[in-house]
């Protein structure tokens, strides 16, 4: 028996031409306007390592005299845990690996056909230092923008970010930052980030948006210091299903008929899911006292400085957040029965309201002590009851926990030592979570570093309870914690290299993989403990202007049930060439990238869920992908253009993001990122 009982509640020769001409246009005027308007007077350019270092010079307003000069390690960026760096408008290999849609190194990650899609990962770290589930559809989060990627800003003049990327067929990805402090006290940002692509396979259009507001702000005294942000975001799919099994092979085939994607059947053309989410952070702290006392120490020829601060701190953040998958006709022969034909409509929304009150004690020979206590208000479900078989699944998941925890950190000399702890002790969900490291830096090229992590934690909610028009998948769970213990070592000497390893042992894993009764994708949990060790090689090796950096990591997992699949070797190897031309009016950088890595069982793709699933049929993998890129830097701007997976009909049709799912054919791509500084 089934009941529902619903509650309201709320070609591509001519597109290479086109793309190339306006690329070498972009180079050319930015290089006529260098030779035509030279430096100005007062702004250096440094050649370190085949890279430019930029400072800006500034007369006062309002004054006859040479004001001081303004460098651009005045531009200060300030991360969610108060690191600070500052705009860097240098062109570095480092920077090539992160002109991408997520704007970050994306090693580790293997892209779906279309931009904006979703990411395969090649690899997964289980440090944890949260005490409370997650919302679920991680397909779908890849460029969802979380507190840790916020970062708050210090201007001496307005700064403006100007970010393009072409994209498949119809589209672009651009991004558009812009920063100022209206006061030497108070700053805010501006960006927004938006993309859509039609993609080269049917029923792929892709459509993202990133809107970010923030503001910081100290008193004149300095005891008060405050920063938030308001963040909106929608990350919209339309969704195919991948390949049939005729299209599959027909690509693999490399049938010239089958080059044009678009002319490959795929398994529906009616779905679609998206990601909505929204958010408002604050965070407040007040000194209540700052001490610093001068100590003259009899019979010595120094002095002694005694610092300590007492300050109280509270962080708030609410965000509201929706995942959903559409449907216009129930397809039974992949999903399996509906509870009806046509509109089908699964919506999860969460809810999360969470404080924290923060007392902070910081002495220069004690070292920093921070204890806590916090809230997390939740309330995850659908507005609808489900009655399957007799058995009522709850809408709703909803109450309150609240938690304790501590921060300790202690700098000394080339040491440094930090601690960090939390755990759940009233509310449904228990958790806990237990962080320490400590780093010793010999001098400025070897540093050593050891971290240990223990973490107790509740599944995703949409493990724990989830809702469909589809009959089977429709769950109420009561999972274990998922345990998780892991031992980091870091060994890093200059540039030629940076040695990262961790063994993590995982306990009641929780996974999706088909059942075998419906053959539909469910959450299970795993009975028997993980091993997984992985060891990562960063390394550059420079001759003269050329250069060959490198990034190599091996795996292994010990996993009798085969639920954690990775490949054993997963490398990206760069060779380039970088030098300044045209009297240093112009920074050339290109080369050649490899990305390869090893056949595994790869994880499969449930658009449904936008869930990655455990599968142990079919392995893929072992196809190199070849990247031609040239970059160059005029002034503040950067131009990158890429042959992107060249080699692609070259080395055979069997490249994959996840079973059915094609990886990228060779495409032309360019973009820039232009600074201004006013």
């Amino acid at each position: 028996m089934v009941v529902t009982l619903k509650i309201k509640n709320r070609n591509i020769s001519n597109q290479m031409l086109k793309v190339f001409l306006t690329c070498f246009g972009l180079l050319m005027f930015n290089f006529t306007v260098a030779q035509i308007q030279p430096i100005q007077k007062g702004t250096s350019i440094d050649d370190k390592s085949f890279g430019v270092q930029d400072s800006i010079t500034r007369k006062s307003t309002g004054s006859t005299k040479k004001g001081p000069k303004t460098k651009i390690e005045d531009y200060l960026i300030i991360s969610h845990h108060r690191d600070t760096t500052f705009v860097d408008t240098t062109l570095t290999i480092k920077k090539e690996f992160k002109f991408n849609y997520l704007r970050k190194d994306n090693f580790g990650l293997i892209p779906f056909s279309n931009v904006g899609q979703s990411y395969n990962s090649l690899t997964y770290n289980f440090q944890n230092t949260g005490a409370m589930p997650k919302f679920g559809a991680t397909a779908r989060h890849f460029n969802y923008m979380e507190i840790d990627d916020i970062f708050y800003y210090r201007m001496p003049t307005p700064f403006t970010e100007l970010f393009y990327r072409t994209v498949f067929e119809q589209g672009q990805t651009a991004d558009s930052f812009f920063s100022v402090n209206v006061s030497p006290q108070l700053n805010f940002s501006i960006a927004y980030k938006g993309m859509r692509s039609i993609g080269f396979y049917q029923h792929a259009i892709t459509s993202t948006g990133n809107f970010r507001f923030t503001s910081n702000y100290t008193s004149k005294n300095k005891k008060y210091q405050a920063r938030g942000h308001i963040v909106t975001q929608d990350l919209y799919n339309e969704e195919n299903g991948g390949l049939i099994d005729e299209s599959v092979e027909n690509f693999e085939a490399g049938i010239e008929e089958f080059l044009e994607r678009s002319i490959l059947d795929v398994n529906y053309e009616n779905a679609e899911n998206i990601l909505i989410g929204k958010r408002i952070y604050l965070d407040q702290n007040y000194d209540i006292y700052k001490k610093v006392i001068e100590k003259y120490l009899p019979n010595t020829l120094n002095d002694s400085t005694s610092k300590s601060r007492l300050s109280v701190r509270h962080i708030m953040t609410f965000e509201d957040k929706y995942y959903q998958y559409k449907q216009t006709i129930a397809n039974m022969t992949i999903f399996g029965d509906a509870f009806k034909s046509r509109s089908l409509s699964d919506k999860a929304t969460l809810e999360n309201f969470y404080n924290e009150l923060q007392l902070d004690y910081y002495n220069n020979v004690l070292g920093n002590v921070q204890i806590n206590v916090n809230n997390t208000n939740y309330n995850y479900g659908y507005n609808k009851l489900v009655v399957l078989n007799g058995n009522t699944i709850v809408n709703r998941l909803k109450g309150n926990v609240f938690g304790v925890g501590g921060k300790y950190s202690k700098r000394y000399k080339g040491f440094r030592l930090n601690g960090e702890l939390g755990v759940n002790v009233t509310g449904d969900f228990e958790g806990n979570y237990l962080k320490a490291d400590a780093t010793f830096k010999l001098n400025d090229d070897i540093s050593a570093s050891a971290s240990l992590n223990h973490s107790s934690k509740v599944p995703n909610f949409n493990t724990l309870l989830y809702q469909s028009d589809y009959l089977n998948y429709n769950w109420q769970n009561n999972f274990n914690n998922i345990e998780t213990q892991q031992i980091g070592f870091k060994l890093k000497y200059k540039e030629l290299a940076n040695i990262t390893a961790d063994f993590s042992t995982i306990n009641d894993y929780v996974y999706f993989k088909k059942d075998q009764t419906t053959a539909q994708v469910n959450p299970f949990q795993n009975n028997k403990s993980i091993s997984y060790f992985r060891v990562k090689l960063e390394n550059e090796i420079k001759f003269g202007k050329f250069a060959l950096n490198n990034t190599i990591m091996y795996q292994s997992v010990k996993d009798d049930n085969q639920v954690l699949n990775v490949p054993e070797i997963n490398t990206r190897n760069t060779f380039y060439f970088s030098s300044h031309l045209f009297k240093k009016a112009m920074y050339l950088q290109t080369g050649v990238t490899l990305n390869y890595f090893s056949k595994y069982y790869m994880d499969a793709y449930s658009p449904l869920l936008s869930e990655f699933y455990v599968q142990n049929e079919t392995q893929y993998g072992d196809f190199p992908r070849l990247d031609f890129f040239l970059n160059a830097k005029i002034r503040q701007t950067r131009i990158y253009f890429k042959l992107e997976h060249f080699n692609s009909s070259l080395t055979g049709y069997n490249f994959y993001s996840a079973p059915t799912y094609p990886y990228r054919d060779f495409a032309i791509r360019f973009g820039l990122v232009w600074n201004f500084f006013l």
